[in-house]
């Protein structure tokens, strides 16, 4: 319930990555199952989720709230994310050295500009030891 600007976020964010064939399929053609995933099954959607949540981390400092990464998966087999924040951080960073994809940049940039925080894509901006679940 209190979750809403995050999960816009992060939609958004999916739709940032997305190539333009992508945009017209249901979900984004990304493969998803519910709440309740299996260890093999979670470990598929960490992989699929590295880009969108660092892109989420990224637009959440822009709009000046909290970033949490998410597992999506509370009623599923317990696993150690820990590999999973480690990969959002190098993506994050990997984002600030190289860029960003044109549509989240210019949608970073209008949360920056909309929320008064800074334009600038800044590493130092992100820390590890940020991330909680």
């Amino acid at each position: 319930a209190h979750g809403y600007f995050a999960s816009a976020l992060h939609e958004i964010a999916h739709w940032c990555i997305a190539g333009e064939a992508r945009r017209g399929i249901e979900d984004y053609g990304y493969w998803y199952a519910p709440d309740g995933r299996t260890v093999e099954q979670q470990k598929a959607f960490e992989l699929v989720e590295v880009k969108p949540q660092a892109l989420e981390w990224i637009f959440s400092v822009a709009a000046g709230t909290r970033f949490r990464i998410s597992a999506d998966n509370l009623s599923g087999q317990s696993t150690d994310s820990t590999a999973f924040s480690l990969a959002v951080f190098k993506q994050v960073l990997q984002y600030c050295e190289q860029g960003l994809p044109l549509r989240a940049n210019d949608f970073r940039k209008a949360l920056a500009d909309g929320f008064h925080t800074s334009s600038s894509l800044n590493k130092h901006a992100f820390k590890l030891s940020d991330l909680t679940f």
